[in-house]
């Protein structure tokens, strides 16, 4: 079993990379089917995050995967490669339990990228490309990060996205209670932004969806209206405040659709979140001079502050992971040992079955009980010891030593 991990993240690549790396969740059944199907790869996983674009596969190949990835991207080995990082065996698990904990997040210690990997585990098992060696990556990563939450710290007062688009928009007006805020997509970050913003007591929320029924239920939380993605250029002049999360190919909200809505609203600003990846928000939207444009990039800085108090509780987090790796490695060692285990029972078995065979036709020819058993008995020390003892007979002078200790440990043989 190898396992790899070939990706890109917030660390080693903008967000306009970023984007251009992510799978949406429609496309990931058919990207995973693809990727197992390549040579050389066993299982397949992906995460795909505004932050990440992993996979996670069981392979002897990492340069086959590589391709793939640049290859179903559109792009070249040579534009993307700079941005990533390969990471094989006790490496690669190391990171897995990292993410899962919350430690190689822009927000220290965040708990929604574990519901996202449980996401990327769930659409590979329903692929049929999780196996056994990535079922066992993500089950310890799930548990490791289980653990790290409660014998640390290092979730506590979290940073989130949510609250520093809130502390940012809090720079620009006055006070979020005068303000109108539109919510773009209706998942679990819009969600979550929304709860946020909510406490703020804005004047006015939306909830914009490409389904009106997922719309009607969130804005429901928090007392809003709920419209369609198509109304959006004929509404996005009224709000002060736009927070998008979709999970869109491509941008919804264009240049133009915001000069418009700015030239509606006389000039005065609008501050825009975007955190979604690819972006919803087209690039060239914060050139323009009245709109105040932040992707999850941006608010980067924003979210480091005030993670310094958790920062002790790192190595804590580190240490148990350490452990938890040292045991990952002790279980793929021991399923290095199930074909010869399962090869040395099967010899077994077909011992027993020849001489318990030859038994019963004795018993049935009418043979003597007693005498039966002792040959049954005889035979069967005779046929397990046939191998171990040719062993013996055959090692060579310099490999006796080791031999001699081996076959006495094997068979617990006391000095």
């Amino acid at each position: 079993m190898n396992l790899l991990v070939l990706g890109v993240n917030y660390h080693t690549a903008p967000v306009a990379v970023r984007e251009r790396l992510a799978f949406t969740p429609a496309e990931l059944p058919t990207a995973l089917a693809m990727l197992s199907a390549e040579h050389g790869v066993t299982e397949a996983a992906i995460v795909s995050t505004c932050n990440r674009t992993e996979l996670y596969c069981n392979t002897r190949d990492p340069q086959q995967v590589l391709a793939w990835l640049a290859q179903t991207r559109g792009h070249s080995v040579q534009d993307i490669e700079p941005h990533l990082y390969l990471l094989n065996g006790g490496e690669a698990a190391t990171h897995a339990f990292r993410v899962a904990s919350g430690l190689d997040s822009m927000v220290l210690g965040e708990t929604q990228i574990l519901g996202q990997l449980k996401d990327a585990e769930r659409f590979a098992r329903d692929a049929g490309t999780m196996g056994v060696l990535l079922n066992g990556v993500f089950q310890r990563a799930f548990s490791v990060a289980k653990e790290v939450r409660s014998q640390t710290r290092i979730g506590a007062a979290s940073v989130s996205m949510a609250a520093a688009s809130v502390r940012l928009a809090e720079r620009l007006f006055p006070s979020v209670a005068s303000c109108k805020v539109l919510f773009i997509g209706a998942g679990e970050m819009i969600e979550l932004c929304a709860t946020h913003f909510h406490a703020r007591n804005p004047k006015h929320i939306a909830v914009a969806n490409r389904t009106i029924e997922r719309g009607q239920a969130l804005a429901k939380q928090f007392g809003g209206e709920a419209i369609l993605l198509s109304d959006l250029p004929f509404r996005l002049a009224e709000f002060d405040i736009v927070v998008t999360s979709t999970a869109a190919p491509l941008p919804i909200v264009g240049k133009g659709m915001v000069e418009r809505a700015l030239k509606e609203r006389k000039r005065r600003p609008m501050f825009m979140v975007d955190l979604a990846v690819p972006r919803d928000v087209e690039a060239e939207v914060g050139d323009l001079s009245d709109v105040y444009l932040y992707t999850v990039d941006d608010l980067a800085e924003v979210v480091r502050q005030g993670q310094e108090s958790r920062a002790g509780e790192v190595e804590s987090a580190e240490a148990i992971i350490f452990e938890r790796v040292g045991d990952f490695h002790r279980w793929v060692a021991s399923r290095a040992l199930v074909p010869t285990i399962r090869d040395l029972k099967d010899y077994a078995d077909r011992i027993a079955r020849h001489e318990l065979e030859k038994a019963h036709k004795k018993l049935a020819a009418g043979d003597n009980a007693a005498a039966v058993l002792e040959e049954f008995s005889r035979q069967m020390a005779n046929k397990f010891m046939h191998a171990p003892l040719a062993a013996l007979n055959n090692v060579l002078p310099e490999d006796q030593e080791n031999t001699l200790a081996t076959v006495r440990r094997l068979y617990r043989l006391h000095e």
